[in-house]
C-alpha cells in the first residue's frame, strides 16, 4: 500500500506531497492544474517510459519518490532485497524515480540504484493502473479472454509448457524428415571430427604444458650451466676444495661468526647475527636446489623430437576445430562438446525419428487434455461473469443491458490444431477458445461485441462492473483509476462513486475524478489547485492538500456548480451524507467471490 506520494519538477507541478493511505483516496482539481500528474507520477514510480519534455521548464530533473508499506516475507520484499534494497522498519519500501531534461533517467529501490525494469518488475506485484486507454483494451479479444480468465482462475502456465513442449517436437520432427540427406552429411562431418579428436586425445592445456617442456629440453646446456655456475658461487665448486676466491656460504659464515664473537656486548648487533645466520641456512637450501635441478636435467634428442610431434598433432586439431583458431586445445574439447552435442541432434535413423513420433504425439495429448480444461472453466464461468457484470450494470444506471460472454472454438485458419471431441479446433498459446463480450445495451436493443455497440460512457461502466466482479481475483494491493468516469453523469456517477469505496473494502483505491459523485465516496479527498497568484503558471507543493470539513464541502460545490453557491453547497453537503450511508452499508457487506473461491 502507498502511504505518500512526493512529486518535483513533473509537468505543471513544481513540488506536491501526496498523503496516501487505505481505502479510497480521489484526486480532484480544475482542468490543467496538474491532478493528472498524479498517475502519470504513480507511471514513472513503477518503471513507466522516462519523457524528458515532462520535466518541467527551467530545472534539470524531475523526480518522483514513494513509501510502500508491504509484506516483509512476500514477493515485492524477496525482489527488492536482491535489487540490493533494504526495507524500512521490515515493511517499508522506499521507490524514487528521476528523469532529467536530457532524458536520462534512474531508478532507486530501498535506496540502492537499480535498473528501471526492477521498477517495472515490482508494480506487477504491487499496482494496477485503470485509465481511458483500458476501455478500449477492453474491445479486444485478448484482453477479454484474460478477464474471464482471472474470474474463472485459469492458470495457464501448465498449458503453456505443454503447448511449447509440443511445438518444440513438430518443428525438430519435420526439420529431421525434411533434411534427412543434408543432415545426415553434417553428422558424417562432425562424426569424422570426433573421432579425429578421440583418437588423439587431447587433454586441457596440453598444448601450453609441451611447449615448456620443449623449451627446457631444447636449452639443456645451457640452463645446466646456469644451475651449475649459480651453485658453485653459492656453496663452492665440489670438485676444487682449494678454490681461489671463496664462495658466498663461506663469506656468510665468516661474517656471522664475526658479530657473535662481540653479540654479547650488543642486543642490536646480536639481532643482526641471528639474521645472518637465517641467510647463510637459506643460501645453502638454495644451493642444493640448483644442484638438484642441474642433475634432473636431462638433454633427450629423442625426447624432445617425441614431443615435437605431438605439438604438430595437437597444432592440427587446433587449426581444424579451433574456434576462434589459434586459441589452443581448451577450444578444440569445446568444439568436440558441441559436436557431440549436435550430433546427438542429428540422429535420423528410424528409430530416432519414431522416439520424435512418439515424443510429439505425448506431448500433443498432454496439451490437448489441459485445453480441453481450460475449455471446460471457461464454459463454467462464462455465465456466472456475465450475470455478474449484468447486476453490476443495472445498479449503473444502465437498466436492461445485458452482457453475455461467448466462448467459442478457436478457427483452425491454418495455424496449430488440436482434436477435441471429435473436432479440429486452432490452438494457441492461451488455449483453443475465442472469448467475446456481446453486449446489448438496453432493453430492445442489439447484442453486439462491446467494440462495435458501447459507446465511451458504457465502456467506462462496463470496465468498472467488471473491476468490482473481479476485485477478489487481484493480488495487486492498490488499483488506480484514472478519469475513468468519463462520459458519465447524473445518478450513474453516483454508482460509480459506491463501486469504487466498495472496491476500497479489499484494496488502497486512487482515483483521479471531475465528479462530485464519485469524489464524495472518499475517504480522503486531495485538492490540486493553481496557484491563487494572477498569472501564475506553476503548482507547488503548497497547492496540494487532503480538504476535510467545510473545505470538502467547498470544493464538491465548486466541482457540482462551478461555484460556492448556498445551492451547490447543499447538494454537496447531502452528498456527502448520502455516500457516508452507503459506505457504512458496503463495509458490512461481504466480499464477492468468483468461481475460483477467491474473494
Amino acid at each position: 500500500m502507498l502511504e505518500e506520494l512526493r512529486i518535483r519538477g513533473l509537468g505543471v507541478i513544481d513540488d506536491a506531497m501526496l498523503p496516501l493511505g487505505p481505502g479510497l483516496t480521489v484526486v480532484t482539481g480544475e482542468t490543467g492544474a496538474g491532478k493528472t500528474m498524479v498517475v502519470t507520477g504513480l507511471l514513472l514510480l513503477f518503471g513507466g517510459r522516462a519523457d524528458a519534455a515532462r520535466v518541467r521548464t527551467g530545472i534539470e530533473r524531475a523526480s518522483v519518490d514513494g513509501r510502500l508499506e508491504i509484506d516483509s516475507g512476500g514477493a515485492a520484499a524477496e525482489r527488492a532485497r536482491a535489487a540490493g534494497g533494504d526495507l524500512d522498519e521490515g515493511t517499508g519500501l522506499v521507490l524514487r524515480r528521476e528523469v532529467s531534461a536530457a532524458g536520462r533517467s534512474r531508478a532507486y529501490v530501498g535506496g540502492a540504484a537499480v535498473p528501471v525494469a526492477v521498477l517495472g518488475e515490482l508494480a506487477e506485484r504491487l499496482l494496477a493502473v485503470h485509465g481511458q486507454s483500458d476501455q478500449l483494451r477492453l474491445t479486444r479479444p485478448g484482453h477479454q479472454r484474460a478477464a474471464l480468465d482471472r474470474f474463472a482462475g485459469v492458470d495457464l502456465g501448465d498449458y503453456v509448457e505443454a503447448y511449447e513442449r509440443w511445438r518444440a517436437a513438430v518443428t525438430t520432427l519435420t526439420e529431421r524428415t525434411a533434411r534427412a540427406s543434408e543432415l545426415r552429411r553434417e553428422a558424417d562431418a562432425l562424426a569424422h571430427g570426433i573421432a579425429e579428436i578421440d583418437a588423439a586425445a587431447p587433454q586441457p592445456d596440453e598444448d601450453v604444458a609441451l611447449a615448456a617442456v620443449a623449451t627446457r629440453l631444447a636449452h639443456t646446456d645451457a640452463l645446466r650451466l646456469a644451475a651449475r655456475t649459480a651453485h658453485d658461487v653459492l656453496l663452492g665448486d665440489p670438485d676444487d676444495p682449494v678454490p681461489d676466491v671463496p664462495d658466498a656460504g663461506a663469506l656468510l659464515g665468516t661474517a656471522r661468526r664475526a658479530l657473535e664473537q662481540q653479540a654479547e656486548a650488543d642486543p642490536e648487533l646480536q639481532a643482526l647475527a641471528v639474521r645472518l645466520s637465517e641467510l647463510s641456512a637459506l643460501t645453502a637450501d638454495v644451493g642444493a636446489d640448483l644442484r638438484h635441478y642441474g642433475e634432473l636435467l636431462d638433454a633427450d634428442p629423442a625426447r624432445l623430437a617425441q614431443i615435437e610431434l605431438r605439438r604438430a598433432a595437437l597444432g592440427n586439431l587446433v587449426r581444424k576445430y579451433a574456434d576462434p583458431p589459434g586459441t589452443g586445445v581448451t577450444a578444440v574439447l569445446e568444439w568436440l562438446e558441441r559436436a557431440r552435442t549436435r550430433l546427438a541432434e542429428l540422429d535420423v535413423s528410424e528409430e530416432a525419428l519414431a522416439a520424435l513420433r512418439a515424443a510429439r504425439d505425448q506431448a500433443e495429448a498432454d496439451t490437448t487434455a489441459l485445453a480441453r480444461v481450460m475449455t471446460d472453466q471457461r464454459l463454467a464461468a462464462a455465465g456466472e461473469l456475465a450475470e455478474a457484470v449484468t447486476i453490476e450494470l443495472a445498479g449503473l444506471a444502465m437498466a436492461g443491458a445485458r452482457l453475455t460472454v461467448d466462448v467459442r472454438p478457436h478457427a483452425v485458419a491454418g495455424g496449430p490444431a488440436l482434436r477435441i471431441g471429435g473436432r479440429e479446433v486452432g490452438a494457441g498459446p492461451d488455449g483453443t477458445d475465442d472469448v467475446e463480450f456481446v453486449l446489448s445495451a438496453h432493453s430492445g436493443a442489439p447484442a453486439l461485441p462491446i467494440g462495435r455497440g458501447a459507446s465511451g460512457g458504457e465502456l467506462s461502466r462496463v470496465m468498472l462492473a467488471l473491476e468490482v466482479c473481479l476485485a477478489g481475483t487481484d493480488p495487486v494491493p492498490t488499483m488506480v483509476f484514472d478519469e475513468v468516469d468519463a462520459g458519465i453523469g447524473g445518478r450513474a456517477a453516483v454508482e460509480v462513486g459506491r463501486r469504487l469505496a466498495r472496491l476500497a473494502r479489499d484494496h488502497q483505491v486512487i482515483v483521479v475524478t471531475h465528479l462530485a459523485q464519485v469524489a464524495a465516496y472518499a475517504d480522503r479527498q486531495i485538492v490540486v489547485d493553481k496557484p491563487l497568484s494572477a498569472g501564475a503558471p506553476n503548482v507547488t507543493a503548497s497547492d496540494v492538500r487532503v480538504v476535510a470539513g467545510e473545505d470538502r464541502i467547498t470544493e464538491l460545490a465548486r466541482m457540482l456548480a462551478g461555484s460556492e453557491s448556498s445551492t451547490a453547497r447543499e447538494h454537496a453537503t447531502e452528498l456527502l451524507a448520502t455516500a457516508a450511508t452507503d459506505r457504512a452499508a458496503a463495509r458490512a457487506l461481504s466480499p464477492r467471490r468468483g468461481p475460483n473461491g477467491t474473494s
